[in-house]
């Protein structure tokens, strides 16, 4: 058996080699490629990347210094209709005042099988173009000519950065399968970057030393007067080490969505690199991010960061009228949150680094996120509060699980309490003490007190989020319903009743309320709490429906839920690769009176279930009762973790499927 299995992982080492070994050239597309009809390992896949191998170095220009080279080529195989986005590709660049970078795409290439002979269509100048994305950013973005199902579609492009210090992050896995991908980094032994790996599975990695030198040519002049003058240059040699470090991935999977799952990033292979350190001839050693303190402490003596926190001056007046009164330090975190909300607006751009200065955003009333939260910790010290910046990574940008200065894209205030630390941001217009943005709810934070030490702090919310309804109806002979509904939700909840209703006129709002339920007709919508957000939203309306039960053979089959039945088990994966990320604990509570028409009795109802899960992750209860002509339903659904790890997945999805499968069970109701 030993032998077997040795004979097997060598002939396995050897293909791997072998492919490892593979030359992949541009403009080399072979018929076999074309031919291709789906994919061999994942026939589902609408495109696949054959190949995509790219290589940054840090090199010296005589004009620039040391600069960054990225090159990348990539060869693409579109299968189906559905891979045609692949013919888009884009490419970001910083673009901004004194730091611009250049994006150059060459090579694009379109080839097609046509008579059993292999066509090529050539990338215009007018497919390609750049983009604004914001103020930092552009991109410059290509679309690939005459591309159909079987396309090989191939192109290359290099960014040219004036920086030494950004290696750009590299993904070996997509939405798509990758047969091979390949990254190489050329870094210059006066340069140490910390490189970090996430996701399931990892490329194959090896290291070599270059031998490198810089000629630097000198040129002076001598002499004086008209005609005297004579230039005479010279060089100097500068030889130097450099570690050229290889990644290799062959056949990586697609990566595939799932429910609940806040950033597929989060899980995508892919390598990291961030300046660690430098250290030039003849300089001192200077240390960038080693760990998380390092990092923190970097962060605060930014002049964009920890000298806006002790700007007083340009709200004092005001604070002073409104804190008149207030001496609770719960009246004045709510004071003081309201007052920032109501006189800033949020420009939509992130970032932990003030961009308007807090001074100049309070004047012009707008500003991105570190000029509205750091304005609000001033604030809050101001008060007299314990308060203090936390950094954040929003769920876009991943979770900030190593140590470095761009694993935070945002900031929070926080103000310690004896009964733990109260999370606010002023950015929302509908967030509360502890009641985060929805983008914020990202795993954990770095709490940066003025000393400069830190803490790790927790984001996820522990308070459960109710949703609680309150439904009668009736249902005549036809099986038309007619009801009442009352619907009341708080926290989370809440805030994400407001997000629904913000911006909508009232008859846009029941359009899609009704839709939304298999097309009732609302009537008599009345709604409380909109603006008064301590308090749970509260929504009323009555409702008639033709399409919420069946009559078959003079009996009526109703579900009980009606329309706030779950119908789907979004858990349906065998394996669960990811954790589930509910973003908080809820609670579903349904209350519901059913009246039965006049002649008729219940034939079957469901029996009454409970079922808890181990670990108090959650539960459901369904209760049902009879009372003369009235069906008294009781429903709960209840889940306690706003993040479920992959270990309880199993128990999860089984829990969610008799769950669905009781809501799902019909009431029979019979003729007498």
């Amino acid at each position: 058996m030993k032998i077997i299995k040795l004979f097997s992982l060598s002939i396995l080492l050897l293909f791997i080699s072998k492919v490892t070994a593979q030359e992949f050239k541009l403009g080399k597309v072979s018929i076999a490629e074309l031919e291709q009809k789906v994919h061999p390992k994942d026939s589902s896949a609408a495109a696949a990347i054959l190949y995509k191998k790219g290589k940054t170095r840090i090199e010296y220009d005589q004009n620039d210094g040391f600069i960054t080279i990225t090159e990348v080529e990539t060869r693409i195989k579109i299968y189906k209709k559905e891979g045609y986005d692949w013919a888009n590709q884009n490419v970001w660049y910083y673009n901004q005042a004194g730091f611009k970078e250049k994006v150059s795409f060459s090579d694009a290439v379109t080839y097609n099988l046509v008579n059993g002979k292999i066509e090529k269509t050539k990338l215009k100048s007018d497919g390609a173009f750049d983009e604004v994305v914001n103020k930092f950013r552009g991109q410059k973005k290509i679309t690939m000519p005459n591309v159909k199902e079987g396309s090989v579609i191939e192109f290359s492009y290099i960014v040219r950065s004036p920086s030494d210090r950004i290696i750009r992050d590299w993904d070996f896995q997509t939405s798509i399968p990758v047969n091979y991908s390949e990254f190489s980094t050329f870094v210059p032994e006066y340069y140490v970057f910390n490189s970090r790996q996430k996701g399931y599975i990892f490329p194959k990695i090896t290291t070599v030393k270059n031998p490198k030198s810089i000629v630097f040519t000198n040129k002076e002049r001598s002499g004086g007067g008209w005609g005297n003058t004579q230039t005479t240059f010279s060089t100097d040699k500068l030889d130097y080490s450099e570690t050229q470090t290889n990644y290799v991935a062959v056949d990586f999977p697609a990566m595939k969505d799932e429910a609940y799952v806040n950033n597929i990033d989060n899980y995508t292979s892919s390598i990291q690199h961030e300046l660690s350190m430098t250290k030039y001839p003849n300089s001192q050693i200077k240390m960038y991010s080693t760990d998380w303190n390092s990092v923190v402490k970097t962060i605060y003596e930014y002049d964009d960061f920890g000298p806006e926190l002790n700007k007083t001056g340009y709200f004092e007046d005001d604070l002073k009228k409104i804190l008149e009164g207030k001496n609770t330090a719960d009246e004045k975190i709510l004071v003081i949150l309201n007052h920032v909300k109501s006189n800033v607006k949020w420009n939509d751009y992130t970032g932990y680094s003030c961009d308007n200065g807090v001074k100049k955003a309070y004047k012009e009333k707008t500003g991105n996120i570190a000029d509205i939260n750091l304005m609000l910790t001033a604030m809050l010290r101001y008060a007299g509060l314990t308060a203090n910046p936390v950094l954040v990574s929003t769920r876009s940008n991943g979770i900030s699980i190593f140590p470095n200065r761009t694993a935070f894209n945002y900031v929070i205030a926080a103000v310690e309490t004896p009964n733990g630390n109260v999370l606010l941001d002023a950015s929302d217009k509908f967030s509360t003490p502890n009641v985060l943005p929805f983008r914020a709810l990202n795993w954990s934070g770095r709490l940066i007190r003025k000393d400069g030490s830190s803490e790790e702090v927790d984001l996820m919310p522990k308070k459960a989020s109710n949703d609680i309804v309150f439904m009668n109806y009736s249902i005549d002979a036809e099986g038309k319903v007619t009801g009442k509904t009352r619907r009341q939700c708080t926290d989370y909840n809440a805030m994400i009743t407001r997000d629904n209703l913000n911006g909508l006129k009232e008859e846009e709002y029941l359009e899609k309320l009704e839709n939304r339920n298999k097309k009732i007709e609302i009537t008599d919508y009345s709604r409380k709490n909109e603006k008064e957000l301590l308090l749970p939203t509260i929504e009323t309306y009555s409702f008639t429906g033709n399409n919420l039960c069946e009559v078959i053979g003079g009996k009526i089959y109703v579900n009980p839920m009606l329309f706030f039945t779950n119908e789907k088990n979004p858990f349906k994966q065998d394996v669960r690769e990811y954790p589930v990320d509910f973003g908080f604990p809820f609670t579903d509570k349904y209350n519901i009176t059913l009246q039965i028409p006049d002649g008729f009795v219940a034939e079957v109802l469901p029996e009454p279930v409970v079922m808890n899960m181990e670990d108090n992750l959650g539960s459901f209860k369904f209760i049902i009762a009879t009372t003369e002509n009235m069906l008294q339903i009781n429903i709960q659904h209840q889940i306690n973790e706003a993040i479920v790890s992959t270990e309880k997945y199993e128990m999860l999805k089984e829990y969610y499927k008799s769950m669905i499968a009781k809501e799902t069970e019909k009431i029979v109701l019979k003729r007498i």
